[in-house]
């Protein structure tokens, strides 16, 4: 029995906290700036020596790209904030109670608000000893993954009281996540009153040296993109977005394959990010809005962006039953 003056004690608990990339607390170009700076300062993403990349995103980057970025924020914006903190909350909450009510469901960003280590620390002082921290990144990326497990366990090392971890691992070619693709391309084709002559797989970018360094990302892309054609049964091309700098990039860039594409004679495009576990920015406004104008410009007649599988139920069926074979052992999987 506990002494009456003993701090109450949380029944225990697991967690799992689902990890996105993160985003501006609003849009305008000071949260922007703020979001950039704490984004483009991570060495796992700009892999440049402090001393010589400091002073260029200080007195270059964040005194021009904030206002842009802002504008592309803007016209994404939805009342209940940016897309990837909205489709990222209700992801968590439309998981909660899947496992019990004793494992609790959290959500937080690598940069931005919420932050991985507030709700890490969070489930923790709500009886969680064990937590499966999971990036919502199908691919493996030192960029994306990595830095997302840096920042928790970074809040680790703050802890007297630790909790067990566990890391979800990369999911590109799990069968479960190339079904549920394939589903959802297959649900969002069906509903246009057109046939695409082409089906373009956009990933994310990433410098190219990061391949020769020995990230797996490109190869993981190159995988997702060939079994999701597999499974649909017709061709995918697969391009890579959101360049930045002049460093060379993982290709081919996917607004200049829009447009070439209506001068091969395809023009009809529907285009696909498999990369993004959520809708945000990159999506909505680059391959969305800025993609479409790009491909229509060069003459093409039909564009069709298919959403991510966000919080559909398709979606949550995936996330739930990858984030089931990792919490084996620790609760009793339905």
């Amino acid at each position: 029995m506990t002494p009456p003056d003993h701090p109450p004690i949380p029944p225990r608990r697991v967690g799992v906290l689902l990890v996105n990339l993160g985003t501006p607390d609003a849009a305008d170009p000071r949260a922007v700036r703020r979001y950039l700076k704490e984004f483009l300062s991570d060495r796992r993403v700009v892999e440049l020596p402090a001393i010589a990349w400091q002073p260029i995103l200080r007195s270059v980057v964040l005194t021009t790209r904030p206002r842009k970025s802002a504008h592309a924020y803007g016209q994404v914006w939805r009342p209940d904030g940016s897309p990837l903190a909205a489709i990222t909350r209700a992801q968590a909450a439309a998981l909660e109670g899947a496992w019990g009510r004793h494992v609790l469901v959290d959500w937080g960003m690598r940069y931005g608000n919420p932050a991985v280590g507030d709700r890490l620390r969070a489930l923790k002082e709500a009886g969680c000893e064990r937590v499966l921290i999971a990036p919502l990144y199908p691919q493996y990326c030192a960029a994306t993954t990595a830095t997302a497990n840096d920042k928790a366990f970074d809040a680790m090392r703050a802890m007297r009281w630790q909790p067990a971890v566990r890391t979800l691992p990369p999911y590109h070619d799990d069968p479960t996540y190339i079904d549920a693709l394939a589903r959802s391309v297959t649900e969002q084709l069906a509903a246009l009153d057109w046939t695409p002559d082409a089906l373009l797989a956009s990933f994310h970018g990433m410098p190219k040296r990061t391949l020769a360094l020995g990230d797996p990302y490109h190869c993981h892309c190159q995988k997702t993109a060939r079994l999701l054609a597999e499974r649909l049964n017709r061709p995918v091309e697969i391009a890579f977005q959101s360049r930045f700098g002049p460093a060379q990039w993982l290709g081919p860039a996917t607004d200049a394959v829009l447009a070439a594409m209506p001068g091969r004679g395809v023009a009809k495009v529907a285009i696909v990010a498999p990369g993004f576990s959520a809708d945000c920015v990159e999506t909505l406004e680059e391959l969305s809005i800025r993609g479409r104008e790009t491909f229509e410009q060069a003459g093409g007649t039909h564009f069709a962006y298919l959403q991510c599988l966000n919080d559909t139920p398709v979606g949550i069926e995936m996330l739930r039953a990858i984030l089931s074979r990792e919490l084996e052992g620790w609760v009793a999987v339905p």
